[in-house]
């Protein structure tokens, strides 16, 4: 008859063994922890970069504008006839590009001075119940955020009273970022336009302007009201 031999292990061999077994434990405690609170982590960290991105923003073109670095005069000229009526807006590209180019650099330098930043999330809220939402223990997440940023300038014509056009020069800023968090990784837009310059003009409409977006979507439509305007 055979006897089963029994492997005697040192106390070493033992606490080695239920160390390896208590870390695989762990490692699935975690990845299990993980693919549940992916999606919470995911939004409250898209809320979060949102709001510094749009607090930057904002920020950045507030200065410029009470900086007087962006000035419709420098931006637009009134071309007028004798009697003084607008005939033509006429846009300098120049310092258009040179606007674009300085605000979004400003941004990205911004969004990259506090491109670190911790998530403070109760652990009711990973839990995913409204009623435990915002109790519990705090745990921090750290994540971080890289960026791109374009900016653009385009006009905008409305009424403003009798025999009286309103006209702005709207900035539009558009960042996308990036968001590494521990284990996966996100993404996230945003876009703002803000009115940075405007004049009301007395009198006639301007029979044309000039200025074409720098946004490919609405090259065409530029375009065309220009051929319209002076074919």
């Amino acid at each position: 008859m055979k006897r089963w031999r029994y492997l005697r292990l040192s106390a070493r061999s033992r606490i080695m063994i239920w160390l390896s077994v208590f870390g695989t434990l762990l490692i699935l405690l975690w990845v299990v922890a993980l693919i549940h609170m992916k999606p919470i982590l995911t939004n409250l960290a898209e809320a979060k970069v949102n709001n510094i991105v749009n607090r930057i923003v904002s920020d950045a073109v507030n200065e410029a504008v009470g900086d007087g670095i962006i000035n419709y005069d420098a931006l637009v000229t009134l071309e007028k006839d004798d009697s003084g009526r607008v005939t033509a807006l006429r846009s300098n590209m120049g310092e258009v590009n040179r606007l674009q180019t300085a605000i979004a650099d400003d941004i990205l330098q911004r969004l990259g001075e506090v491109s670190t930043s911790d998530l403070s999330i109760p652990l009711g809220t990973l839990t995913g119940s409204p009623l435990l939402a915002g109790r519990g223990p705090v745990i921090r997440v750290r994540m971080q955020a890289a960026g791109s940023v374009s900016a653009g300038f385009r006009n905008d014509f409305s009424a403003a009273g009798i025999n009286q056009t309103k006209h702005q020069i709207l900035l539009r800023v558009d960042v996308h970022m990036g968001i590494l968090l521990p284990g996966f990784t996100a993404s996230t837009g945003v876009t703002n336009e803000i009115a940075v310059a405007e004049t009301v003009i007395v009198g006639g409409v301007p029979g044309s302007y000039t200025y074409f977006s720098t946004y490919p979507e609405e090259l065409q439509k530029y375009a065309e009201d220009y051929i319209l305007n002076n074919g």
